[in-house]
């Protein structure tokens, strides 16, 4: 998922944190890649005290029969992405768009608007609460970065973090959590900018390859350098 600016706004015009949250909030994006552990990274920090806000779960939510979404889906891929339930096929529809960029597109196109209209939500009614830290979970982050002239992390946020694995690890842990075979899962990793690069824009970066404990320290470590006032 990339959040960048509202429809319309130039690379000129001001940041969307200013715009949707307000000069003085603390707002973070956090990604990674497919088989990071983001959602890990995610819970711990929901226990320290953060709001987050997950895209992904948006989504799912968003593509339930009876939303308009689902069906908008069915006539773009057809009706082979439905499984016998009525509900979304989700591996059906994955093996479509992993492998075809402008499959990809096309499904951006339908999910995009939506999603971030509700991410935006959630996230101001944290800010509304005084968190000491909200946290948008966003997969496709530092792609939208990349296609930005200069430092547009900087400029969106108040900070990034990416939840980084080496990409041996993505692969095995793809193959794990999805049941896919390897060939599927090197496409999905390959179809995403390589973890590597991402490090580049990252303003934290936690490690992800060791034991959770190891994680957590990390997690809790950024978190709280997050959560100082200014």
């Amino acid at each position: 998922m990339r959040i960048t600016r509202p429809p319309g706004q130039s690379n000129s015009e001001p940041p969307i944190r200013a715009l949707w949250f307000g000069p003085m909030s603390k707002v973070v994006a956090l990604s990674g890649g497919i088989g990071s552990g983001k959602t890990t990274v995610r819970e711990i920090l929901d226990e320290l005290g953060a709001v987050t806000v997950c895209a992904d779960a948006i989504v799912h939510a968003l593509q339930v029969p009876g939303t308009g979404i689902l069906e908008e889906i069915v006539e773009a891929f057809g009706p082979q992405v439905i499984a016998a339930s009525g509900e979304l096929d989700r591996p059906a529809l994955a093996a479509v768009v992993f492998g075809d960029s402008g499959a990809r597109a096309r499904l951006g196109t339908i999910m995009h608007p939506p999603v971030i209209a509700e991410m935006m939500r959630q996230a101001q009614a944290g800010v509304q609460a005084q968190a000491p830290l909200v946290v948008l979970d966003i997969p496709l982050y530092f792609e939208g970065q990349k296609a930005e002239s200069g430092s547009a992390v900087a400029r969106n946020y108040d900070a990034s973090i990416l939840v980084w694995v080496p990409r041996e690890t993505q692969i095995l842990r793809t193959v794990s959590r999805d049941s896919c075979t390897p060939d599927e899962a090197e496409r999905r990793v390959a179809a995403q900018m390589p973890i590597d690069e991402k490090r580049g824009y990252a303003t934290h970066i936690i490690d992800n390859s060791g034991s959770f404990e190891a994680t957590r320290r990390q997690v809790k470590a950024v978190f709280e350098k997050l959560a100082e006032p200014s």
